[in-house]
């Protein structure tokens, strides 16, 4: 009873929020972050603790289907190439650039442990940056590109943590034997979610004229594909993707316009919410993150947080930076352009190579990653500095969001005309 009476709370408090920021015309998703942490620390009000499995199985999987369903899927083919630098290349990238700097900033940060926080912080979240940025006249394209990274470098992340991991526990690490891994990762996620997209078909067709379980079964199809990527061990990010993707295609054909309108509508409702439950609940866990860290280091360790926020967003403006000169080049030169897939559409101007740079937020599922960690090692032993990295990782989510959060409308007025 006591949970249930939390949770409740904790919606009201949501679409309370959401509504009194919206009015005041401020971002969301940051002021719901302030507003969890400030209600941490009131007297009497008990500490959150998110369960890693909670955000993985109940809170992922729906995000990827709706985004997947909603993202124009023309527009995300034009710009595959873009978004496959940041959602794959960009990923390890930053994994090795956070790695390389935590192992010699931070005392007693392992090569292993360097290139897991790493992992833990490659991964981007779109929801942050569209929420900071609605309304501000951000690109069509922009938009795309940014919704279409957060799709897919989940999956790239979640791989490149696994290994990180299983290093720190003293397995070797192969290059050839974690190439290997990733792509069967990926191709196994796909499959299954298109087997998953065709059997769903089939069920819709059955009960096309019923619009309560068609979309009954489109609620339960994010939650069921996830749950059977990961028992068969492949990748459930691509695999909800893949399956929101097939649906979206299928779905104006096989349903009528007021079905689909309605579906959109349950949707929208149930998105709010868990957009809204993310923002708060990052804010209401710093209480359970400070914990078990020593108070007298809380200062050096959010230097060391904002330090590697600012690394994380020059790494991602490098690699934008460099992919505009590649497509620039393709462009002028045939002899780059194999094939003619960089065309005059891929080009991105500096204005959109700068807003994309400073919307590399980080996320519930970095956090999500780090409450992951194993307590103790197999020997017994804690896990070495689970909660410094635990810290960090928060901190780097608090200060992408809030301080690229607040900075970044300001670039856009600056850098694109007005409406």
């Amino acid at each position: 009873m006591e949970h249930y009476t939390i949770v409740l709370v904790i919606l009201g408090l949501i679409i309370l929020l959401t509504a009194f920021a919206e009015r005041l015309n401020w971002s969301s998703p940051i002021f719901l972050i302030i507003s969890g942490i400030a209600f941490s620390f009131v007297p009497g009000f008990k500490s959150v603790h998110i369960d890693s499995e909670v955000i993985f199985l109940l809170v992922l999987p729906p995000l990827l289907f709706d985004a997947a369903i909603k993202i124009p899927q023309k527009d995300l083919k034009e710009q595959f190439s873009t978004i496959g630098a940041l959602a794959f290349g960009l990923v390890f990238l930053t994994t090795l650039g956070i790695g390389l700097l935590c192992r010699y900033m931070i005392p007693g940060m392992t090569w292993s442990l360097a290139f897991l926080l790493g992992a833990i912080l490659a991964a981007t979240d779109a929801v942050a940056a569209i929420g900071v940025t609605k309304n501000l006249g951000l690109s069509h394209k922009t938009s795309v590109i940014l919704e279409g990274e957060s799709l897919l470098n989940d999956a790239s992340a979640l791989v490149a943590y696994q290994f990180a991991l299983a290093s720190v526990a003293g397995a070797a690490f192969i290059w050839w034997k974690a190439g290997l891994t990733f792509l069967m990762l990926i191709a196994g996620g796909g499959l299954l979610g298109m087997l998953m997209a065709f059997a769903m078909g089939f069920l819709l067709r059955i009960v096309r004229h019923n619009a309560t379980a068609v979309n009954s079964f489109l609620l339960l199809a994010p939650f069921v594909t996830y749950l059977l990527a990961e028992e068969i061990r492949v990748s459930g990010v691509i695999a909800v993707v893949v399956l929101g993707f097939v649906i979206s295609s299928k779905g104006k054909i096989h349903f009528s316009e007021k079905m689909n309108l309605q579906s959109e509508n349950i949707w929208d409702m149930v998105i709010f919410l868990l957009n809204g439950m993310i923002f708060i609940l990052i804010g209401l866990e710093l209480k359970e993150v400070i914990s078990d860290l020593d108070k007298n280091s809380l200062a050096l360790y959010c230097l060391y947080a904002l330090i590697i926020t600012i690394a994380a967003i020059a790494i991602r403006a490098w690699r934008i930076f460099t992919f505009k000169k590649t497509i620039e080049r393709g462009l002028t030169n045939p002899r780059f352009n194999k094939g003619g897939r960089i065309s005059e559409i891929n080009r991105i101007s500096v204005e959109e190579s700068i807003i994309i740079s400073l919307s590399g937020m980080r996320g519930i599922v970095s956090l999500a990653i780090a409450l992951a960690l194993p307590l103790t090692m197999h020997d017994g032993s804690p896990f070495p500095l689970r909660a410094e990295i635990l810290f960090i990782t928060f901190m780097v989510i608090l200060y992408s969001v809030v301080g690229q959060g607040l900075l970044l409308p300001m670039v856009i007025k600056r850098l694109l005309p007005p409406l």
